[in-house]
């Protein structure tokens, strides 16, 4: 399967926020930027270019070890899934949206300290096995909340290629 990995380093925009889904599967989301920093030779110092926000999600226990760790304004790397989404919005304008499916997630050792404890979970956690295999729902593309209901995107899920039937369950992504 191709996709696209990706590792954004940012400053966390919004508060997590922690979800169930009807499922009983944890979800958390929130919003990051991302600000490209260039040297500008004429003011013989760096500047602030060009922001650009995700949409982070993270399941199961991530979700909720991402939920009691991160607060907005912190600084985090986060490596996964990049996704890219559009819709209209109330104001008539086409809006792209691009989300990522966390499989790590921590804070910016560069920008400062941090002190890590291990989740108590009684099991071992693949997170990447987690999100494949997975009830994933959608969020939505503004407010990172969850949507309930599976969303239809025009693709199928479910198929490989040959478009035969899939043993685990299909993937859905942000409307």
């Amino acid at each position: 399967m191709n996709e696209t990995l990706i590792t954004v380093v940012g400053h966390v925009a919004t508060d997590p926020t922690l979800r169930t889904t009807g499922a009983g599967v944890r979800v958390a989301g929130f919003r990051l930027a991302s600000t490209e920093r260039r040297y500008d030779k004429g003011v013989g110092g760096w500047r602030d270019v060009h922001t650009t926000f995700y949409t982070v999600t993270s399941w199961r226990n991530m979700a909720e070890n991402v939920s009691g760790s991160v607060t907005k304004g912190q600084p985090v790397v986060v490596v996964g899934r990049l996704r890219d989404s559009s819709y209209d919005a109330k104001d008539g304008q086409r809006r792209t949206v691009l989300e990522i499916e966390a499989f790590a997630l921590g804070h910016d050792l560069s920008r400062g300290v941090a002190r890590f404890t291990k989740s108590s979970a009684s099991a071992p956690t693949n997170v990447v096995r987690e999100l494949e295999e997975g009830d994933l729902a959608a969020l939505d593309p503004v407010t990172g909340e969850l949507l309930t209901g599976p969303v239809d995107d025009g693709f199928p899920h479910g198929l490989d290629d040959e478009g035969s039937a899939d043993e685990g369950t299909g993937v859905t992504s942000a409307a």
